[in-house]
């Protein structure tokens, strides 16, 4: 019988490298997740949490658990738990300035012309990036909202999405918003407890999501611009390989990647997809023209 989750002690919990490498393969297979040995004193640490939330008292058993068909909340809870959801608004900012002046003109010419706008934040974590992404463009479209403009936000964790998809942070996440921004579409709550809301002009531009980016993918695209920022870290070579060049698909002519400042574009998207400033990649003209014959 499991001991009660109070009393449950974790310090103690044995964790073999079976164990581990029973764990590390379930991530990989569900999730893509590359857990390399080194990582092992750092999935005991953060899943021992998770034994005892759950009241159990060893990795068997969990493992176990996790096993079940009806434990798919238990294996987000596991994704969560071996990842980690740092982000900001307008972090690397350098992807902002290229957004702005490179990818946003042209198609804003083609929304306001009757076409459509579509940017993808795949893994939005806690939402920053979108909202910072829907900022970017009501600046330069104030009239967005009107006319065939979104921006699609995913992430494999239904509980950060939820968080995202509520605009709601702690009042000291303003301080990375430009003073101009801040005013148009960031207001301070009356309650007293310290957080920012996002205004309803940016969630107008913003469709939330649960997507597993190792999965398939009920997207058609084209995308103008893909932020995929810090996520490739966690998966193997082989697996990043794959889903630059599922991006390069994706991407209308002359569209933007962006990616996380410790990642390379590798494999045969490296063919459709050209360096166009730090960890900014644009598809080139040979690849759209291939796409569209």
């Amino acid at each position: 019988m499991n001991q009660m989750a109070g009393k449950l002690d974790t310090a103690n919990v044995p964790f073999s490298d079976a164990d581990f490498q029973a764990l590390a393969a379930l991530a990989h297979r569900e999730f893509g997740l590359s857990l390399a040995q080194s990582k092992k004193p750092l999935v005991y640490s953060r899943l021992s949490r998770r034994l005892k939330a759950r009241e159990i008292n060893s990795f068997p058993a969990y493992l176990d658990l996790l096993g079940k068909r009806e434990e798919n909340a238990e294996r987000l809870e596991l994704i969560s738990a071996l990842t980690t959801n740092v982000t900001s608004f307008f972090r690397e900012n350098h992807h902002f300035e290229t957004l702005r002046t490179d990818s946003l003109p042209a198609s804003i010419e083609r929304a306001r012309n009757g076409k459509r706008l579509r940017i993808w934040s795949a893994g939005c974590s806690s939402g920053q990036e979108p909202y910072s992404i829907a900022m970017t463009i009501l600046d330069m479209m104030p009239e967005a909202p009107r006319h065939n403009v979104k921006i699609l936000a995913t992430d494999i964790d239904p509980q950060i999405v939820a968080k995202a998809k509520a605009g709601r942070y702690p009042a000291e996440e303003a301080g990375s918003i430009p003073d101009g921004f801040r005013k148009k579409w960031v207001k301070l709550e009356d309650s007293g407890t310290g957080q920012i809301s996002m205004s309803q002009d940016l969630q107008k531009l913003i469709t939330f999501a649960e997507l597993n980016l190792i999965a398939d993918w009920p997207i058609k695209g084209p995308f103008d611009a893909v932020f995929c920022r810090n996520v490739a870290i966690y998966f193997d070579q082989d697996t990043q390989k794959r889903l630059w060049q599922r991006f390069s698909e994706l991407l209308a002519p002359g569209g933007f990647l962006f990616i996380g400042h410790s990642e390379r574009v590798t494999g045969p998207a490296s063919a459709t997809l050209r360096g166009v400033g730090i960890t900014s990649y644009q598809k080139t003209a040979a690849a759209s023209a291939a796409t569209n014959q």
